[in-house]
């Protein structure tokens, strides 16, 4: 379990809980200001339009953060305010975007770090934070119900998508059980994108 951590390496522990509060924080928010940028007051009405994780991800999702390693953040938006027949989808998409754009920019701290030799935690840090970003991005893609891809989906799609809350509450407990059985597989998945980012990165900046 995730707290095991706590025990065996406090720093790592809070460094990485730290890390990825913020990223899902930066999600959320996200979320929220293209949403209300589209036309819909509901996330400023809430007061979504903050980095807080207490209004973010809420007391529950921060303790199951704290002991075994799932979080998750939520935000209201009623897409019927949303304006474009794009929006809905720009919307659910600028959660992921702006977890890549966070996982490249620990990408070029990862650049960083090396090329100052900075100490190796510091290193582990932004690799963390590159991957994980990226592991919230391809998560939050997938086309099912209650993720980011299924609402992208649901905007294009023209057969009827409409599921129920308790349909949508199911689904979520089947995908945290599918998270815990396939996060090796997401991880790698992610670690090979953030490594295909840094040799890109390396080659512009012609260090390659």
């Amino acid at each position: 379990m995730f707290i095991q951590t706590l025990f065996a390496d406090p720093r790592l522990f809070f460094s990485q809980l730290l890390v990825v509060v913020f990223s899902i924080c930066v999600h959320e928010y996200f979320h929220a200001l293209v949403a209300y940028k589209l036309g819909d007051p509901t996330p400023a009405e809430y007061g979504h339009l903050t980095l807080n994780p207490l209004k973010q991800m809420g007391v529950v999702s921060l303790i199951m953060l704290f002991f075994i390693g799932i979080a998750w953040g939520q935000i209201p938006v009623n897409t019927q305010n949303l304006k474009g027949k794009h929006a809905p989808a720009l919307t659910a998409l600028a959660g992921p975007a702006a977890n890549v754009v966070l996982s490249l920019g620990f990408s070029v701290l990862i650049i960083v770090g090396a090329l100052c030799d900075l100490n190796l935690f510091a290193r582990r840090m932004f690799v963390y934070g590159a991957v994980i970003n990226m592991v919230l991005a391809i998560f939050n893609l997938l086309p099912v119900p209650g993720l980011d891809g299924w609402n992208i989906l649901r905007t294009y799609w023209k057969k009827d998508l409409r599921t129920t809350p308790e349909f949508v509450k199911g689904v979520f407990i089947v995908l945290v059980m599918l998270l815990f059985a396939f996060f090796n597989y997401i991880y790698l998945a992610a670690k090979i994108a953030v490594e295909f980012m840094v040799e890109v990165i390396l080659f512009i900046g012609g260090f390659r």
